[in-house]
């Protein structure tokens, strides 16, 4: 019964959400993904370290990518390849396409409702803009709910249960005790709050994603003479135009929106939450970096994944097994055998980084539902346990789940996005203007929102007003 409602679910209803409401958000943005394209690494580059304990714009998205580089880069292109053929990775480019204009709206508007905490530390999310954008507190409730049952709890032990079998099938290392220092590795973490995760994700974040890029291009470059044809084979195998494939192409396009999501989880409603701690001179700057992530996540890591499958000469149409053997073998197949632990250990970095990310998403969910002091130790002690119990148990009925309500997830946030996105649109149309005049790092003036539920702390008058200052010299200076 799981299955069959799943199978509606993300393969129905989450490609006509993802991928229409994606394609709305982009047509009426005018193509804002691509407007600012150049501009992303550009704001990526001036993205520094937060000062006076504030964490920064860079931080925030280290924090993202652990979550968005994980397992579905790995073992989710493979098995996305394995069941649609390789136009499914076209279909996952399309998708992350669209879902760049949603993220950079659902990122946006987390940055615009924040609410301070005090210290230069913040918390937001799609919980905080449904609620004071929308004044829904009851539908910002069950978002919040539903985010901190599918990150906060079912995606645990799944995590849990790929790094250490995993660990078992490189290293021989017993799952039951791999499973306890994990918990215990990451309790350590937990416990210093975002702070520690944010740190951690920074320091983590850039060697294993720069580790397993370098990796795949060495493969790819002694491939490149079959590169371009692989890539034409792609694309025409998204259209079943490829004999070989098409068969395939309802396949193809399922799998690939389905474990695109997956990956760089644009329009989920769950980068937002971390969107929003990050301490920026305007709230659609966040939104330009969120956006640029997507596209490191997909085009880049999973592409090079895609790669590596297709012009290793392991796979095969028809191939069966689960992606993450597909990505070993493939790997081992051009460097030797040593390829398989590479991936391995690639693979316990990846899902380390993403469960500190999941749990941030469920702390979060949590502090919005309830600030007593107690919940929130039984909740880190719980993950604890939900780490260990996992580590040794088949959850695939558990995943069935946690993919039900991931597509709920994405209903609550994208229906919010559709209804708060003329505010989006106006906030990004300040900031275009500022760009147009010649600012490099545009200023968010509140008062020009004050028919806005903003929170003033988050977003100070004082600030502001020093802020609009360097505004105007920069303004002054740009037009002479």
């Amino acid at each position: 019964m799981l299955e069959m409602i799943n199978d509606f679910l993300s393969g129905k209803v989450l490609i006509v959400l993802i991928v229409g409401l994606g394609s709305y958000f982009t047509l009426r943005s005018r193509f804002v993904q691509f407007r600012h394209f150049v501009h992303m690494f550009s704001v990526f580059k001036e993205s520094i370290r937060g000062q006076g304990g504030q964490l920064s714009s860079f931080q925030a998205l280290m924090l993202s990518l652990a979550g968005r580089v994980g397992a579905g880069n790995i073992a989710g292109v493979g098995i996305a390849v394995t069941l649609g053929g390789p136009g499914a990775v076209f279909w996952m480019w399309v998708t992350a396409l669209v879902g760049m204009a949603s993220s950079f709206f659902e990122c946006t508007l987390a940055q615009v409702y924040k609410r301070s905490e005090g210290e230069g530390m913040y918390r937001g999310g799609p919980a905080y803009y449904i609620l004071h954008g929308l004044n829904l507190r009851w539908m910002a409730i069950v978002f919040s709910i539903l985010l901190l049952v599918t990150y906060g709890f079912a995606f645990m032990g799944l995590q849990s249960f790929t790094v250490t079998h995993s660990l078992q099938n490189a290293f021989g290392y017993d799952p039951h005790y791999t499973g306890i220092i994990l918990a215990v590795l990451l309790g350590v973490v937990f416990l210093g709050g975002i702070k520690r995760i944010a740190s951690v994700s920074d320091l983590l974040v850039p060697v294993k994603t720069l580790a397993y890029i370098g990796v795949t291009l060495y493969v790819i470059f002694t491939q490149i003479d079959h590169v371009p044809a692989m890539l034409a084979t792609i694309v025409k195998s998204a259209f079943g135009l490829d004999p070989a494939f098409a068969g395939l192409l309802g396949s193809a396009i399922v799998m690939g929106v389905k474990r695109g999501v997956f990956a760089n989880e644009a329009g989920l409603g769950s980068a937002p939450n971390v969107a929003a701690v990050a301490s920026v001179r305007h709230p659609a700057a966040q939104g330009v970096v969120q956006a640029f992530s997507v596209f490191l996540d997909t085009f880049v890591i999973c592409t090079c994944t895609a790669l590596l499958i297709l012009l290793s000469g392991f796979y095969t149409p028809g191939f069966e097994g689960d992606g993450i053997a597909l990505t070993q073998n493939s790997l081992a197949a051009v460097v030797g055998d040593w390829g398989r632990t590479f991936v391995s250990i690639a693979l316990s970095l990846f899902v380390f980084t993403c469960i500190l990310y999941n749990y941030y998403l469920g702390e979060n969910s949590l502090q919005f539902l309830s600030r007593n002091r107690f919940v929130l130790l039984g909740y880190r002690a719980l993950v604890m346990v939900l780490i260990v119990w996992g580590s040794t148990q088949d959850l695939s009925t558990v995943f069935a789940f946690a993919d039900i309500t991931m597509t709920g997830l994405a209903f609550v946030n994208l229906t919010a996005l559709f209804l708060l996105f003329k505010v989006g649109l106006r906030v990004m149309r300040d900031y275009d203007e500022q760009r147009r005049a010649g600012v490099k790092q545009p200023v968010f003036d509140a008062a020009k929102f004050q028919d806005l539920d903003i929170d003033e702390k988050a977003w100070p008058v004082e600030a502001q007003k020093v802020a609009g200052g360097d505004y105007a010299a920069e303004l002054a200076q740009a037009q002479r």
